[in-house]
């Protein structure tokens, strides 16, 4: 391994260019922050309630687990446990309190307008639709401190203030102990009256688990009950249980509902819940309908109760298999990591129970510590409301432990499979938070999803093995990957693991060369797939930026490993120089389209998705070239790969003036404060009307196409979030806030739910970029290779949360002065450099 100083020299051998940036006034910090919200609006990072406690829904469940989703209101919905996204699944269970002589409600805020026209169910079957009829609480605040959600509900009617404080665990590093299959329901009680009052808590459920009319059955657990359905022959993921329990030993349970026809059994168990007189009842043989338990309590005036509930889940197979093995091995479906940790749903239930508290305490810390942050408050919301993602059906581990991502959720199927390589290239926060799971994409990547001349598939199959390579690489990803790698050394200090991968990584390097760069020029010339689903003809701003970066990357690591990098540090210079003066108009970079005088055939040959040409095609084509690219368009994503760069560990391989002023053109002309008049004939949802956002590209300069590539006129917030990311990072802090509020305003709970920020699908990947902007406010870095924190900040002095292989906490700096506080595990610092000086931690 070379010295820390012949790293930096290396560095300086690629001529990049600094820039100096002027410390942003304390004013911009969480604590200082000036009004930027009308009058009577909801703060960023504040509690939710009356207009804007409308549609939040804030996943339950553990990394890969699936999970549930507790709304605003108190109410469970987005019961996704099947390894499929459900998303409008919203199981009949309900949390109800009564007082004696004073009537009952269910612990729910009254049911929101959007749900109620419509047959989401008739009373007969097994959804939410039938309690909505129930009394509830008048009122409910919502406040999101991830990954706890606390609901304070409210009702002059009754001498009680009930909360509910609903979480699952969260520990960075730890990855086993976030991903379980769990989650609780923390229901606290004040009596608010005058006089002692006798309560009961009861918790109420369907068997949702029921899968058609096979045989299942409510069982028995300690203080509680097991929804179940067992395996059938030849359909073994049928199989799925579903605990419900307590930790008060006063817990009476009800294991099967009344039986009976139209509205009986929800009619009786309500008739139950308002009298106020808990029923026993054991386990049947089948068929129960439902079951609740019932903690009866005494509280006097100002006494408090806490009501524990624990909610535990286990659904061992499933159907879910995507992609050929070219193993020829015989076909095997996905199966969830926890059930190689547990055999059963009393194991996973007694786990909960056992390990609770540590979890809790764990879990905390984690919070804790998130939150003592004093960057500004919208950033602290984008970044926390995206974690939600980790906890979402868009995310999986298989039976080995192995990460395995679609892009999205759909409503009722997972969006676009395989960890898409150009989609996770955005997402800044598992490589943090659980690095071990991010390597695991990097091994898939370059060992399951490569072959030996160093074609690599950007969608893995699922359960993960071995690829058959029928389709293009994607440019973005692969390249990106390769940058990666190099962060995802630097997190870990892992030097044997960058020894072991790297002669597959130089294989990809060497493919990314031969395919899209046959002529050595530096740049991206051939026709390249990338994540906006087509392929760019010539050269571009955005993937010349990318292969910069990779080639960076490549020769970092080669060079640590005493190899010969040579050919890629010629190939770099040059691809610099070209980037710089021929892609560059003066204010932002660009395109060159070229379809003519390059290996790859004709354009309406070409493979691609959905780019046949018809007759008027193709004399668009004779006039335009290919369809869908962008010219001189101005493409928010137009130096994403100086981006991915910075936050992989490296220097931007770009000029950094040209750099800061294409990212002052995007805000300039992408960032819409009003999108009334806007043509969007794509997929308007994402915003519209009178909302705000960023575009991906414009062409302010002219030269817009009659057929753009597709998306173009669309919003992302993983592309937001990446654009006032790097932004922060030039010192452009204020033009950063600007993207960050017009994104976070669009998901306020009143129309969107704060804590699912879509795009192909719910709870989208690409959102996860916002965590980016946690060091391009303050350059905070720790290298475990050199054991090295940096600190670079553009806000002035600030705290800001901190997480790397072995541990996390604070990062502070105060006057020039750093000093770190580590909340759990270790960070083994050696050196610490502020703006470029060697200084002593505080």
């Amino acid at each position: 391994m070379k010295s820390r100083n012949n790293r930096r020299n290396f560095l300086k051998d690629f001529t990049l260019g600094a820039i100096g940036v002027t410390a942003l006034p304390a004013a911009v910090l969480a604590k200082d922050t000036p009004e930027r919200k009308a009058p009577g609006a909801r703060g960023f990072n504040e509690v939710y309630k009356g207009k804007n406690n409308n549609r939040i829904a804030f996943p339950i469940g553990g990394i890969g687990a699936g999970m549930f989703c507790i709304e605003g209101t108190g109410a469970i919905s987005h019961m996704s446990i099947r390894h499929n996204p459900e998303m409008f699944f919203e199981p009949a269970m309900f949390a109800a309190i009564s007082i004696k002589g004073k009537g009952a409600k269910v612990l729910e805020q009254l049911v929101p307008d959007w749900k109620k026209f419509g047959q989401r169910d008739a009373g007969l079957g097994g959804t939410g639709g039938a309690t909505w009829g129930l009394p509830r609480f008048a009122a409910a605040e919502f406040k999101a401190r991830f990954p706890f959600a606390e609901i304070t509900l409210k009702d002059a009617t009754m001498p009680v203030a009930a909360s509910i404080k609903a979480w699952s665990p969260f520990v960075p590093t730890e990855e086993d102990n976030s991903s379980l299959p769990l989650g609780a329901l923390e229901y606290h009680f004040t009596n608010t009256g005058t006089k002692t009052e006798e309560f009961v808590f009861s918790y109420n459920a369907r068997n949702f688990m029921r899968q058609g009319d096979v045989q299942n059955n409510i069982k028995s657990i300690k203080n509680g009950f097991i929804l179940s359905q067992e395996a059938i022959t030849n359909a073994p993921e049928k199989q799925g249980h579903f605990a419900i329990y307590t930790t008060d030993d006063n817990t009476v349970v009800d294991h099967c509902w009344f039986r009976g026809g139209w509205f009986d059994p929800l009619s009786m168990v309500w008739n139950t819940v308002k009298d106020g007189k808990p029923r026993s009842n054991a386990p049947v043989e089948k068929d129960a309908p439902g079951g609740s338990l019932f903690v009866p309590f005494t509280l006097k005036p100002g006494e408090k109760k806490t009501v524990r509930l624990m909610m535990a889940w286990y659904v061992p197979d499933s159907k879910l298999r995507i992609g050929d093995d070219t193993t020829g091995a015989p076909h095997t479906f996905h199966k969830p990591w926890y059930s190689s940790k547990f055999k059963s749903i009393n194991e996973v239930a007694d786990h909960w129970k056992e390990n609770y508290e540590v979890l809790y305490k764990k879990t905390s810390l984690f919070s804790d510590a998130f939150y003592k942050s004093t960057l500004p408050p919208e950033v602290v919301e984008a970044v926390a409301a995206n974690l939600t993602i980790l906890k979402s059906a868009t995310v999986m581990r298989q039976y080995d432990g192995r990460f395995w991502c679609w892009e999205g959720s759909g409503d009722n199927w997972g969006s676009c499979h395989g960890s898409c390589t150009h989609v996770w290239n955005y997402a800044q926060a598992v490589p943090h938070l659980f690095p071990a799971l991010e390597r695991s994409l990097r091994n898939t990547e370059f060992k399951e999803n490569q072959n030996a001349d160093g074609h690599q598939g950007f969608r893995a199959n699922i359960p993960i093995s071995p690829l058959v390579h029928n389709f293009h690489a994607a440019a973005d990803g692969q390249l990106g990957g390769i940058m990666k790698v190099h962060r995802e050394w630097r997190i870990s200090g892992d030097n044997a693991w960058l020894q072991q991968i790297y002669p597959a990584v130089k294989t990809s390097m060497d493919y990314c060369i031969r395919t899209w760069d046959p002529h050595k020029k530096g740049i991206v010339e051939e026709p390249h797939h990338n994540t906006y689903d087509i392929e760019f003809w010539g050269p571009t701003g955005m993937c010349t930026s990318f292969y910069l970066g990779a080639l960076q990357a490549i020769a970092l690591m080669g060079k640590s490993l005493g190899k010969d990098v040579t050919e890629y540090t010629t190939l770099y210079a040059k691809g610099k120089q070209f980037l710089e003066t021929e892609l560059y108009n003066g204010e932002y970079f660009i395109q060159k389209i070229q379809w003519t005088g390059l290996n790859a055939p004709d354009p309406t040959k070409a493979q691609s998705f959905h780019t046949q040409y018809s007759e008027e095609a193709r004399q668009l084509l004779q006039k335009e070239g290919p369809k869908y690219q962008y010219g001189a368009g101005c493409l928010s994503d137009g130096i994403l790969g100086s981006w991915i760069a910075r936050v992989c560990g490296m220097e931007e391989p770009v000029d950094a003036a040209k750099t800061k002023s294409h990212l002052l053109a995007v805000h300039k002309y992408n960032l819409k404060k009003d999108l009334s008049a806007h043509v969007n004939p794509q997929r308007p949802t994402f915003a519209l009307g009178n909302e705000g956002g960023l575009l991906l590209c414009s062409w302010p300069k002219g030269g817009m196409l009659s057929l753009p590539f597709v998306y173009s006129n669309e919003v992302w917030t993983g592309i937001e979030y990446q654009v006032a990311s790097h932004l922060m990072f030039m010192g452009e802090v204020e033009k950063g806030l600007d993207i960050v509020r017009a994104c976070r305003n669009r998901y306020d709970g009143s129309v969107r739910n704060p804590f699912n920020e879509y795009e192909c699908g719910h709870w989208y990947a690409r959102a996860m970029s916002s965590y980016g902007m946690l060091q391009g406010l303050t350059g905070v870095r720790f290298d475990a290779v050199d054991g090295t924190l940096f600190i670079d900040s553009r806000v002035g002095d600030f705290t800001s949360f901190i997480s790397t292989e072995k541990g996390f906490g604070t990062v502070s700096l105060h006057k020039g002065k750093p000093s770190l506080t580590v909340a759990y595990g270790n960070i083994p610092v050696k050196e610490v450099i502020v703006s470029g000086k060697k200084v002593q931690l505080g």
